[in-house]
């Protein structure tokens, strides 16, 4: 080709032997604008002769190979030529900024007004509305990193978060069954026993009085 084809980097060449198609890309917000399917005659033929080599038990193989290896020769041609006809309908829905030189949708990424881009001049109501929102996300968090939110806790390791000895369920601070299974809780102190007989203390787990002798 005589003339390079100028047009947004951004794209993706769709295209394949039986035909072009291109996909582009707005610089800003990646929206895009897929260009017509253009049918690949030189590849569309290679397949009717690849077809009818196969029918006519591959009689027409050889001929089939040879349209393949024209359709590479040729398909350079073929394709920028193609690519230029999508770039040529592909303009119609981007416009070009002259400050920064990107090629962005009209519809959400350009400001009719300044004549520019929206990355190099900012629609004025759009941008005051974000920036709203950006100081009322700041003051949140500073308002929110004010608060005490650690006041109630117990950072002497003193409350510490135990398990049922039987089901493993989780127990908060203070609980004296398990809410699962009304096992006992073990950080629970158990009530202070005395002997039957002289009233002494017993101490958990003791079995005779240590005053009487008694059994308990």
């Amino acid at each position: 080709m005589s003339n390079m084809i100028q047009f947004v980097a951004n794209h993706d060449d769709l295209s394949t032997d039986k035909g072009f198609q291109f996909k582009f890309y707005c610089d800003k917000c990646r929206n895009g604008h897929m260009s017509r399917f253009l049918p690949n005659k030189i590849g569309i033929a290679g397949e009717l002769m690849r077809a009818a080599g196969s029918l006519f038990g591959g009689h027409f193989y050889d001929a089939g190979t040879a349209a393949y290896h024209v359709q590479r020769a040729i398909g350079g041609k073929a394709h920028d030529d193609a690519l230029e006809t999508a770039v040529q309908e592909g303009k119609t829905y981007f416009k070009q900024c002259t400050r920064c030189g990107h090629w962005v949708c009209p519809d959400v990424c350009w400001n009719h007004t300044a004549g520019l881009c929206e990355d190099c001049a900012p629609d004025e109501h759009e941008e005051l509305a974000a920036q709203q929102r950006q100081a009322a996300r700041e003051q949140i968090q500073t308002k929110t990193r004010a608060q005490d939110y650690t006041q109630n806790l117990d950072f002497l390791g003193q409350a510490q978060i135990s398990q049922c000895g039987s089901c493993q369920a989780k127990l908060n601070p203070g609980q004296k069954f398990c809410p699962e299974c009304g096992q006992p809780s073990a950080a629970v102190e158990p009530k202070e026993k005395f002997c039957g007989d002289c009233g002494a203390s017993v101490k958990p787990g003791q079995r005779f009085c240590a005053e009487c002798g008694s059994k308990q």
